[in-house]
């Protein structure tokens, strides 16, 4: 309930989603870093499943008119499940991540049926460095992007989907590999808003366009669907507090732009030169003084 209370109250100042008044502008700006130059992928690093880390395979990920573009007309083969990840080279614990992406294109042959018009970010993900050449996903928690398919047929987007982790959803862990949102169906190639705004491992908050579409809390290893990854960094249960963020390429061309990220964990001690309000988790270890 603290931790509902504690978004509530962020969502409130930053005037995401309450009417409560004007916040000052320096308030609603503060903290936000932009993690993409919009000329290159620096500070990324690419994990693409049969290759190395750092292995771009067929310019997987590339940048264009500042956007980043996953596209596969250099394969030279079907897709042989070349499932890959952009990671941005820090960790978070604390955060909130926005950017915009569309789906374009069609999906690449041989990828499978259910990555049609399907992409994602991943967070709190292992090191990219940790993955086995032969892991397919890492293990991890995925903010799962859908668009429609056929009309009349609902398919939400900004759903959670769980590769080697599991997720308490309304009081249990919930058994199931993804977990729908309430968000509606966009179709075509319209730009879409995600964000996500997640506090350690305990509550975290999925929004499409602005609207609150999901929260779930406590995620932590467990469930299945990742293979050949080292079992040395295995720890059924263990939560995840911290770790990676990563955008997905599964078989489907999509684009991403305008990614932003404003660190949530700092200092909060007003007498330090480095204290900013918009922080809701306390890091004394980050405080400088004069």
């Amino acid at each position: 309930m603290r931790s509902k209370l504690k978004v509530m109250l962020y969502l409130c100042i930053t005037a995401l989603m309450f009417e409560c008044g004007s916040a000052k502008k320096t308030t609603q700006n503060e903290g936000w870093e932009t993690m993409f130059n919009g000329r290159n992928l620096d500070n990324w690093t690419t994990k693409i499943h049969h290759y190395k880390v750092g292995d771009n395979y067929g310019d997987t990920f590339r940048v264009e008119d500042n956007i980043i573009k996953v596209r596969y007309d250099h394969y030279e083969d079907g897709f042989n499940e070349r499932f890959g990840h952009l990671y941005y080279n820090r960790p978070y614990s604390y955060f909130d991540l926005t950017l915009e992406y569309r789906f374009v294109g069609e999906l690449h042959p041989g990828a499978p049926s259910y990555t049609l018009k399907n992409s994602g970010v991943m967070f709190h993900s292992q090191d990219p460095n940790s993955m086995l050449v032969d892991q397919n996903w890492p293990i991890s928690v995925e903010m799962q992007f859908l668009a429609g398919v056929e009309k009349g047929t609902q398919r939400p987007t900004g759903n959670m989907c769980s590769p080697g982790t599991d997720v308490v959803y309304k009081g249990i862990i919930d058994p199931n590999h993804c977990i729908n949102s309430s968000s509606e169906t966009y179709f075509g190639k319209q730009w879409v808003k995600a964000e996500l705004i997640v506090l350690g491992d305990s509550l975290i908050t999925h929004l499409i366009n602005g609207k609150n579409v999901l929260q779930y809390t406590k995620p932590q290893m467990g469930g299945g669907v990742v293979n050949g990854y080292d079992p040395k960094i295995w720890e059924e249960g263990k939560l995840l507090d911290q770790g990676y963020i990563a955008l997905q390429s599964e078989g489907q061309p999509i684009d991403f732009r305008n990614i932003k990220i404003r660190n949530l964990k700092g200092c909060m001690d007003p007498k330090a030169n480095n204290y900013a309000k918009h922080y809701i988790k306390s890091d004394p270890g980050s405080c400088i003084y004069n």
